[in-house]
């Protein structure tokens, strides 16, 4: 177990010595303070409270750090066959397996901190600009409902990175996974508003109507009016997907052959 950790290790020290990751990171520290700011000074006429514009700029993080991750999970697999490094890796006294579960590991707990941080970042950064004021009436309290949004959201991602870590071990071309990755990002939602036209039961299983898992907060029935699903059929769909991309990432990863 101490040798699985030290890989883990090596793997978190190859994302955060380039300065790339940190860049990445200014980004998520910088950018909420400079949207609240923006917010504050653009006039009285605009009224906010500190969770309204916690919201708002959660939604731009969350694609944001979607992206930096999506780039950190193809670089993972792929990135080593670009840089004529998979062989040194894997002459080491790790299994394949081993390998692959550090390197998906680490790109998952990049995930988990750029989100802890975007969410107390966004909290503290409008809680000392807009005050608690306009705490809204709920049955939970605002730092709950953030929270469990904040929770959905990361859901979601796990299940977009596992892609394009699937892609990234079963093509040794970073730039397709990180392509098609951001494309499952970016067009989920007209993807979504284009099934949920369609009339079909089949639809409640494609993985583009259950990536918004925030639609089902505040007694919301998910992204299909025709066919309405519940949380914890989404999350099934999800895990369903989830272990489909996993299974091929270790299937592909473990039978490759790295000598030519």
């Amino acid at each position: 177990m101490a040798d699985f950790w030290r890989l883990i290790q090596n793997e978190n020290m190859k994302i955060y010595r380039r300065l790339r990751s940190w860049v990445m990171f200014g980004f998520i520290v910088f950018l909420p303070p400079l949207i609240s700011l923006l917010i504050n000074f653009a006039g009285p006429g605009i009224e906010i409270t500190a969770w309204e514009a916690m919201q708002t700029e959660s939604v731009v993080l969350f694609i944001l750090i979607t992206i930096f991750t999506v780039v950190i999970a193809a670089e993972a697999v792929a990135g080593e066959f670009t840089w004529g490094t998979i062989k040194l890796l894997l002459i080491r006294p790790w299994s394949r397996s081993a390998i692959l579960l550090s390197k998906y590991l680490s790109t998952l707990l990049f995930a988990l901190f750029f989100t802890v941080t975007a969410f107390i970042v966004t909290l503290l950064v409008n809680l000392a600009i807009f005050g608690s004021a306009g705490t809204p009436a709920a049955e939970t309290s605002p730092v709950a409902d953030m929270g469990t949004y904040y929770l959905l959201k990361f859901i979601s991602l796990i299940v977009i990175v596992t892609f394009g870590f699937m892609l990234s071990s079963v093509f040794r071309s970073n730039g397709l996974a990180i392509g098609l990755s951001i494309f499952l990002l970016l067009s989920g939602t007209i993807i979504t508003n284009v099934f949920s036209m369609v009339d079909k039961a089949w639809v409640k299983y494609v993985i583009f109507m259950h990536l918004d898992l925030n639609s089902y907060m505040h007694g919301g029935q998910g992204m299909i009016p025709s066919y309405p699903t519940t949380l914890g059929f989404s999350l099934a769909v999800l895990a369903g997907y989830f272990i489909l991309f996993n299974l091929i990432s270790w299937t592909v990863f473990r039978k490759r052959d790295v000598t030519a």
